[in-house]
């Protein structure tokens, strides 16, 4: 099989296709929901040191909540409209190239095979077999790392992070709700820190990366932020 053969074949493998995407959807969702739990959760808390009343509290949570999947879409969409558009613009700026300089495209593709430790003459002749047929999928992934059929959705990321956001801090939420006011500090440490635990494992366990440090990461961090956030709620009830 030659190098360029094995090139396509690599490219049209089924784990392969809509990587990117899932990595867009993976990272918006694990963030959007690391951010419901935490940050309502660490308002709730706050707002519950300083002594406010069980409809203050129920209402900043809502806003809270609210306010926070906006802002998730929108810095998502915006980030990711970008993203995209500067993809867009190195596809049509790749396939300019193709068009306008064929040989000085199918000696970069040449230089680049070569620079996987290939010999020169076959380096050559697999981008000369390339060339043949669409270089621009093969030109996108080696020079800049981009698959044409696979760009980023910014409607994928907005919607997810937004969702994920809503989820995440609808848990601590309706831990303030469900249990008598007394109980509600507690009640909403441990629900958030359990649910950081399992947003870790579970990102860590698609990612395929260590799922305790992934884990860990976010308990310790939440813990920090909700700790943080209730001695300034009782510093400022206090000072009331």
């Amino acid at each position: 099989m030659t190098f360029s053969a094995a090139l396509a074949g690599h490219s049209n493998e089924p784990h392969d296709a809509g990587h990117g995407s899932r990595l867009n959807w993976l990272r918006a969702g694990v963030l959007g929901a690391n951010d419901g739990i935490v940050s309502v959760a660490a308002l709730l808390l706050g707002v519950i040191a300083a002594g406010a009343g069980e409809g203050a509290i129920l209402a900043a949570g809502v806003a809270s909540l609210i306010a926070g999947a906006v802002s998730m879409a929108l810095g998502e969409y915006v980030s990711v409209s970008a993203q995209r558009d500067s993809e867009k613009m190195l596809v049509a700026k790749e396939r300019a190239e193709l068009a306008d300089d064929p040989e000085a495209e199918h000696a970069e593709l040449a230089g680049i095979l070569a620079s996987y430790g290939i010999s020169d003459r076959t380096a050559a002749q697999a981008a000369t077999e390339i060339h043949q047929k669409d270089a621009l999928p093969a030109h996108l992934q080696l020079e800049l790392g981009i698959e044409a059929e696979d760009l980023t959705s910014p409607v994928a990321a907005a919607v997810s992070s937004a969702g994920a956001f809503t989820l995440g801090a609808a848990l601590p939420l309706l831990a303030v709700l469900v249990v008598p006011a007394q109980w509600a500090t507690p009640v909403v440490t441990v629900v958030t820190l359990i649910a950081l635990l399992l947003t870790g494992f579970i990102a860590a366990t698609l990612a395929g990366t260590s799922r305790l440090r992934s884990s860990m990461r976010l308990f310790i961090g939440g813990a920090a932020g909700l700790a943080l956030t209730y001695f300034a709620g009782a510093l400022f009830g206090a000072a009331g």
